[in-house]
C-alpha cells in the first residue's frame, strides 16, 4: 500500500509544505497567550478525532465518515484548523486507530485539502455574495460541507486508483457511489454546529463578523 517508499516521500513532502504554509508566528503567539483559544483548538481536535474514529467502508483505506472540517475551519480559521487536525490525527495514532504509514494520506485527504477548500469557499462567498446571516449558514457551512465531503471521496478514490490499489470499477461501485449517502449528514452536522454557535456564541466563530452579517 502506501508503505511503498515512492508514495511515502511525495505525500510527506506535501504534508510538510502545507504545514510550512500554515505556520504563522503571530497566530501561534496569540494562541499561546490566550487560554480560551487553546481550549477551543483542543475541543475542535477532540471532536474531529471522534468523528474520524467512527467510520465504515467496504474497501480498506477508503472508509466513509463525517469530516467536520468545514465547521472547524469557520470556527478557527484555516491555520488553526490545520493545527487542530494534526492534533486529532495524533490522538488517533495514540489510541491505535491510525497507522503511522497512513498518516500522510490521512492528513492530506481528510484534513488539509478539505480545510483549504472550505476556507476558499468561505472567501469566495464573503467576496461575491451578499453578507447575510442565512447566506453564511447555507453557503459557507451547509453547501460547502456537502461539496467537501464529495470532493474528499473523489480525491481519495483517485489517489488509490493512480496508486494501482483498486480498479476504477471497484472504486466507483464501492466508494464513489457513497457521495450520495454522506453529503447530507455532513452538510447537516456542519450547518447545525455553525448555526448554534453563531446564534449563542458568535464570538467563538473567527470567520463570522457581526458588523457584516448582522448589521446588513
Amino acid at each position: 500500500m502506501i508503505e511503498q517508499l515512492q508514495w511515502q516521500l511525495p505525500l510527506w513532502s506535501c504534508v510538510a509544505f502545507i504545514l510550512w504554509l500554515s505556520f504563522d508566528k503571530n497566530s501561534f503567539a496569540q494562541l499561546l497567550a490566550t487560554p480560551i483559544r487553546q481550549v477551543g483548538v483542543l475541543a475542535c481536535a477532540l471532536v474531529l478525532a471522534v468523528l474520524w474514529r467512527i467510520k465504515a467502508g467496504i474497501l480498506p483505506g477508503l472508509e466513509l465518515h463525517i469530516l467536520g472540517v468545514s465547521a472547524v475551519t469557520l470556527i478557527l480559521g484555516w491555520r488553526l484548523a490545520i493545527f487542530a487536525s494534526v492534533l486529532a490525527s495524533a490522538l488517533l495514532i495514540l489510541v491505535a486507530q491510525l497507522p503511522i504509514s497512513l498518516l500522510p494520506i490521512h492528513l492530506l485527504f481528510t484534513a488539509f485539502i478539505p480545510i483549504s477548500l472550505s476556507y476558499l469557499c468561505f472567501v469566495l462567498c464573503y467576496t461575491y455574495l451578499p453578507k447575510h446571516f442565512f447566506i453564511y449558514i447555507f453557503f459557507c457551512a451547509f453547501l460547502t460541507a456537502a461539496l467537501i465531503a464529495c470532493i474528499k471521496i473523489l480525491t481519495s478514490g483517485m489517489l488509490y486508483y493512480v496508486m494501482g490499489e483498486y480498479s476504477l470499477i471497484e472504486i466507483s461501485q464501492n466508494y464513489l457511489i457513497l457521495c450520495a449517502i454522506i453529503w447530507f449528514p455532513e452538510a447537516m452536522l456542519n450547518g447545525m454546529a455553525i448555526t448554534l454557535l453563531i446564534t449563542y456564541r458568535p464570538h467563538w466563530v473567527k470567520t463570522f463578523y457581526d458588523k457584516d452579517y448582522l448589521d446588513s
